[in-house]
């Protein structure tokens, strides 16, 4: 065959592309379990890291079984939805559903110190996703810690939200006032809160609408 010709050019590039796509198929099958496996060790860290646990994949599982004692789904209305593994749920598709569909779920654990419950969260960012867990103390008022963390913010600006200056601001706020109104937390401008206010803190400087869209997410 005359491999000037059209058709055998032809003929070699449907083979090229059959035998490339069949082989990424083939890898992404491959790697997927590790992928998802790595995905479930990554959540388990960020859950107990938003209670001040820090620990490599190694250990996470293990960790994890130890603190978080109970996990539980809820809707939007506060009732509680039985049935529904709290861990498998995807708050990226929950938002997607309408309003009344959407399920939460929360986590319980259990420290020497005392018990906490641990909240996930997903907003936007300025470039896309961000997420994080904030953790309340057992007065279910009192932030214990929170972890952030996004797909594609700019480093140095937005993607300061995954660095613990401005997580550990979180700690010790509270999402309820003195009169009992849920006020949540608010993140401004740098400077613009006072001294010691209790719901709210610093976003990133240079960092506006990241630091938005975490004010958004809370």
């Amino acid at each position: 065959m005359n491999k000037e010709n059209n058709v055998y050019i032809i003929v070699f590039s449907v083979i090229m592309v059959v035998v490339v796509g069949v082989s990424l198929a083939f890898v992404a099958q491959f790697t997927k379990p590790f992928q998802d496996a790595n995905i479930r060790l990554e959540k388990m860290q960020n859950i107990l890291s938003s209670v001040g646990i820090i620990v490599d994949r190694t250990t996470a599982e293990e960790t994890y079984n130890k603190y978080i004692t109970k996990s539980e789904v809820y809707k939007v209305d506060g009732s509680l939805q039985e049935g529904v593994d709290a861990f498998g749920i995807d708050l990226a598709n929950e938002l997607k559903k309408p309003e009344d569909q959407q399920l939460f779920p929360i986590y319980e654990c259990k420290k020497e110190d005392g018990n906490y419950f641990i909240l996930p969260m997903r907003g936007k960012g300025l470039w896309g996703p961000i997420w994080g867990y904030v953790s309340l103390k057992d007065d279910g008022i009192t932030v214990a810690g929170a972890v952030f963390d996004h797909s594609g913010e700019t480093p140095g600006l937005g993607a300061e939200i995954s660095k613990a200056p401005f997580q550990e601001q979180f700690i010790n706020k509270k999402i309820v006032d003195e009169s009992g109104q849920f006020v949540s937390i608010t993140v401004e401008k740098p400077g613009k809160l006072p001294e010691g206010y209790e719901y709210g803190v610093d976003g990133i400087s240079g960092g506006t609408l990241t630091s938005v869209g975490v004010h958004n997410m809370l």
